[in-house]
């Protein structure tokens, strides 16, 4: 009972952030990154060690700055998603850009399935809202260990229009009859899920186990890929860039289709590393016989 009523508590406190100007909003969001960074020590080893194998070239002063930038940037992304959850959508509207929303309807309308790749930027949620607001999607749901939290996100999630909610259980088969059905699918392959279904795929040079999901959607839906980047700008909101379909994707062969994903978001990295989800153990599985990175 205490557990749920500080929960309650935190988002109560949560919700009274969203009135608050972006820019002070901003300014406690990267303070708030700074503390995650001195007491999180696990999550700030993570990270360190995902910058140290993807830029070996850097220095250690270059890739500390590169850290705190990126838990500043993670500061940011947690408070400012009181904004997402509760702001009106007016305030939304002028929060994020969208860029390239034609293309979507553009193939919507043409009765093609759309996958929208997605890769794991701080600013992710903050495209989802986007999105959400012009289209009844779909996307994978992850259930939280707090009941309240997860109250709280799931409703966040569901928030406008009629989205689609789907658990990772309940397999390929529900995704491609939703995305045939004209929902586009907002897709994040890019963290690391085990062995299975994934093959290890060069990442910033890495072997990294990447599931081959988007091209095996793709294939079986028939669907068309889109690059999907969300972009937290310095000076408050966020762009969401919507890239031109994919020329000659999918293959037949789903390997070099996966290490294609890879190669592209490894591009958008380099224009903007400290928004990459560093605090993820992109690399946790291993090759047979290498020790781990952790």
């Amino acid at each position: 009972m205490a557990k749920r009523l500080l929960s309650h508590a935190a988002v109560a406190l949560f919700w009274l952030l969203h009135f608050l100007p972006l820019p002070l909003l901003a300014a406690l969001g990267r303070g708030l990154g700074r503390l995650l960074l001195a007491l999180g020590k696990r999550r700030r080893h993570i990270a360190a060690t995902n910058l140290a194998r993807c830029f070996p070239e850097l220095d250690v002063a270059a890739r500390e700055q590169r850290l705190r930038a990126h838990f500043e940037a993670i500061g940011r992304s947690l408070l400012e998603r009181s904004l997402l959850w509760w702001s009106r959508p007016e305030r939304l509207h002028q929060l994020i850009r969208v860029e390239g929303e034609e293309k979507i309807r553009t193939l919507l309308e043409a009765g093609k399935p759309v996958i929208m790749l997605a890769p794991h930027f701080v600013g992710l949620d903050a495209g989802g809202v986007a999105l959400a607001m012009r289209f009844d999607a779909l996307s994978i749901y992850s259930t939280q260990k707090n009941p309240v939290f997860d109250a709280l996100l799931y409703r966040g999630r569901k928030r406008f229009g009629d989205q689609k909610l789907l658990s990772r259980q309940e397999g390929a088969l529900a995704t491609i009859k939703a995305m045939r059905a004209g929902r586009p699918f907002y897709y994040l392959p890019d963290m690391d899920f085990g062995r299975r279904d994934s093959i290890f795929a060069p990442f910033f040079g890495v072997s990294a186990a990447t599931i081959t999901g988007l091209s095996r959607l793709a294939r079986a839906a028939g669907a068309t890929v889109l690059f999907t980047v969300t972009r937290m700008l310095p000076d408050g909101g966020y762009v969401l860039e919507i890239g031109d379909p994919w020329p000659d994707f999918p293959t037949t062969d789903a390997e070099a289709d996966t290490r294609r994903m890879n190669e592209a978001i490894e591009a958008v990295v380099r224009t903007m590393p400290e928004q990459y989800y560093w605090v993820h153990r992109r690399f946790k599985t291993r090759p047979d016989g290498e020790p781990s990175f952790y």
